[in-house]
């Protein structure tokens, strides 16, 4: 868990997130409205009890006008290259607040501290244990899905498809959407989503 913190505070979305939403003069209920996330949602988004999902980061950044790679540079980045080292991606994972239910998937930016980048690539990490929590999202984009263990399960509008091993899968972002897994086994997948700006 001092790891986990750790790498949340590294990271640092929720300041992030506040010190965009403050320099535009932005109250969090204006924020609220905008994304049509709860104010008590986005104020433990922004104090870093909660790391947003990737669906819910992308509201967030559409409604204060950024990319989603401004959660993942680092402000003088200018590399043309960048390799991330096995083990050395962060981790984020979706706590849930006191009491709640513990949310099913966590996920490693790949390419963490490239500035200026067209594509999100993310290792994926789901826990069947809780897939209740799996609603559908939809958001401006494309996504790119590669499965690397067990079994997933994606709904695409109105559409149902079982992913194994070597399977992948590429979709339009703008139509309701939902991965979880399947059976026992944590499930594990290359995302790479791509959002227009």
């Amino acid at each position: 868990m001092d790891e986990y913190r750790a790498e949340v505070k590294e990271l640092e979305i929720g300041p992030t997130i506040r010190d965009l939403r403050q320099k535009q003069r932005l109250t969090l209920q204006d924020l609220s409205e905008a994304t049509e996330l709860s104010k008590p949602l986005l104020s433990q988004i922004e104090n870093d009890q909660v790391i947003p999902p990737l669906a819910t980061l992308l509201r967030i950044a559409k409604a204060l006008r950024v990319p989603l790679q401004t959660f993942f540079e680092e402000e003088d980045n200018t590399q043309k290259c960048l390799v991330v080292r096995a083990g050395d991606s962060n981790r984020m994972h979706r706590r849930p607040s006191h009491g709640g239910t513990p949310q099913p998937y966590f996920y490693h930016s790949l390419a963490y501290g490239k500035k200026h980048k067209h594509m999100e690539p993310f290792l994926v990490e789901f826990d069947p244990a809780h897939t209740e929590q799996s609603q559908p999202v939809r958001h401006a984009g494309e996504e790119f899905f590669y499965i690397l263990e067990g079994r997933v399960q994606l709904n695409h509008g109105t559409d149902t498809y079982v992913l194994e091993p070597g399977d992948s899968v590429y979709w339009d972002s703008n139509e309701p959407h939902s991965l979880k897994a399947l059976g026992t086994q944590i499930a594990r997948g290359i995302a790479v989503l791509y959002t227009k700006n």
